[in-house]
């Protein structure tokens, strides 16, 4: 179980909320999130695009622009080589666009990632040779390609890098790379994703062309915002405002291939959020990378005819459901493999399951991650050899730890929380008992902390209260959601609902005798019926919100856990 820790900063929150027109309640959440100081505020609460980067303090932006200004005028062909998930689709779709508006002879690829696997390889160079291409340009890979792009320039080809990774050990041989996370790199916000990335660069091009469509720039802000949240970047500082621009954008978008997205996932258009971007419309780009080919989710984005979106749209949300039924299979497994097996006293799960699809190795371990706060790694057989992805928790670095036994790897990549690799089947075994035997984490790591805003009885909670929240937003990693805390709450009524019984309905009374319904989703319900039964007060932690349902607007609490 988690453990429970109140947030107690301190500031003049009275001083605050009149400076900012803000309550003293909103402003003390706002300190919360480490944001202080009168213009670090006034940018969370009101930054507009005015208050985003200029591109150019971009490490090699410059040059980057003369070179594609270049071949764009020669006329030589470009070839945008993005990756197969939500940020490489949408950086590669901005990419194809904006220099397209330029009149540039462009096209693009992305790698399929069964056979190609992560980022640029020699398959890819040599096909972009056959088809006559001058110019390489990435987007949200390419950083890590040393010697491909070393092969690219033994064949006389121009290659650029625009990736927002980390480093690694040096920097490849292109003629050009931008990526903010460069150490001399003056750009001062690090954590934008790849399509952001490329959607700055778009900008400064344009700008060397004397060029602007203000209404192509504005969607292509978009879909650098929907990567933002895609990629699960942090949202603070300029991805902050990215986001929350980009969901005004897209609450209103005409865009073919989204509106298609938007319309047969049936979302109601007006409440549109990071969560729907996350958990509904995102899995759906991605899920055509991890099944099939991300050329279908590019497809989607570049087709201008609402029926032929509406067709596409619909197969990538069938792709995505048959990803969800997968997953949860593989879940399953792997919970059986740790509960019935050696695993299950292991600090860091290495869990092999040879028949799993290895694009969903990802999806597999963080469930597993979240359901026993460990760091995961899900392994998969592949054609050549073994696979997987690591989800892990705060006190433990994967790739740090990883580059400790890096020997084992035929490749490995990563960052603190997430990482990929690939080795033999034969050192599997190997590589559990080494992160294992290397591991340093306490019991005390190995407790997941959730962190409490405030105490907040059910009689505080009203509909001004509920708007006010809303400056906060958009909420995700970096800026999550509050969470409140309510004390010895009685269970007046509870009733199970929903297609797979995972949603409990209740009304609660706290100590105040405030009386308020909650919802709470949850897996396992019977445990939780179980719970119910055997006490008569309880402590529950919530986020209040507005339940609208024929008319009618009741308040209710988004019940998130208990004891």
């Amino acid at each position: 179980m988690a453990k429970w820790v109140e947030i107690r900063k301190g500031a003049d929150f009275q001083k605050i909320g009149q400076q900012f027109h803000i309550s003293p309640f909103t402003a003390r959440l706002i300190r919360n999130r480490e944001i202080r100081g009168d213009e670090e505020i006034r940018k969370y609460l009101y930054g507009t695009e005015k208050d985003l980067y200029p591109a150019c303090l971009m490490k090699g932006m410059v040059e980057t622009v003369e070179i594609l200004s270049q071949k764009i005028r020669e006329g030589e062909r470009i070839r945008i080589i993005g990756d197969y998930d939500i940020d490489g689709v949408c950086a590669s779709y901005i990419l194809l666009k904006g220099l397209s508006a330029l009149g540039a002879a462009v096209d693009t690829d992305i790698p399929d990632r069964i056979k190609d696997g992560y980022g640029l390889n020699r398959e890819l160079v040599d096909r972009a040779l056959l088809a006559g291409i001058d110019t390489i340009l990435t987007c949200d890979n390419g950083i890590a390609a040393i010697a491909e792009i070393a092969y690219a320039k033994e064949k006389g080809m121009t290659v650029l890098v625009t990736d927002h990774h980390e480093i690694q050990q040096e920097l490849p041989p292109a003629d050009a790379v931008v990526d903010p996370r460069q150490e001399d790199c003056p750009y001062p916000f690090k954590k934008l994703c790849g399509a952001a990335v490329a959607w700055k660069l778009v900008g400064e091009l344009w700008r060397a062309f004397d060029f602007r469509e203000e209404a192509l720039y504005r969607e292509l802000m978009m879909f650098a915002a929907f990567a933002t949240v895609g990629d699960v970047m942090d949202l603070e500082d300029e991805n902050r405002i990215l986001v929350r621009e980009g969901l005004k954008l897209l609450r209103t978008t005409e865009h073919p291939g989204m509106s298609a997205l938007i319309e047969v996932n049936e979302l109601p258009r007006e409440r549109l959020s990071a969560f729907h971007i996350g958990f509904v419309l995102g899995p759906c780009i991605n899920a055509s990378g991890r099944l099939d080919t991300a050329k279908r989710a590019l497809e989607l984005l570049d087709t201008e005819d609402y029926s032929l979106a509406l067709q596409r749209a619909g197969a990538l949300k069938a792709l995505n459901d048959e990803r969800k039924a997968m997953t949860e299979q593989g879940v399953k497994e792997g919970l059986s493999q740790i509960e019935d097996g050696p695993l299950k006293d292991d600090r860091v799960l290495v869990v092999y399951l040879p028949d799993c699809h290895e694009s969903l190795a990802g999806i597999i371990a963080g469930r597993i991650r979240e359901r026993y706060y460990r760091p995961v790694f899900v392994l998969t057989r592949s054609e050549e050899g073994v696979k997987g992805s690591g989800r892990s928790i705060e006190a433990y670095s994967m790739f740090e730890e990883m580059s400790r036994c890096r020997e084992l790897f035929v490749k490995y990549g990563g960052h603190p929380m997430a990482a990929g690799l690939s080795l033999q089947e034969k050192d599997v075994e190997e590589f559990r008992r080494r992160m294992n035997e290397n591991c340093t984490l306490t019991s005390e790591d190995l407790t997941e902390v959730e962190r409490i805003d405030m105490v907040l009885p059910f009689r505080w909670v009203t509909e001004s209260l509920i708007e006010e929240l809303e400056l906060l937003e958009p909420f995700g990693k970096g800026n999550t959601r509050p969470v409140f805390a309510v004390r010895n709450v009685r269970v007046l009524e509870s009733r199970v609902l929903g297609k797979n019984q995972n949603m409990l309905r209740v009304k609660l009374m706290d100590e105040e005798g405030t009386v308020m319904e909650g919802l709470y989703f949850r897996e396992e319900m019977q445990q939780v019926l179980s719970d119910l039964q055997g006490k008569d007060r309880f402590h529950f932690l919530y986020y209040p919100e507005i339940n609208e349902y024929r008319g009618r607007r009741q308040l209710q609490a988004r019940i998130l856990d208990y004891c």
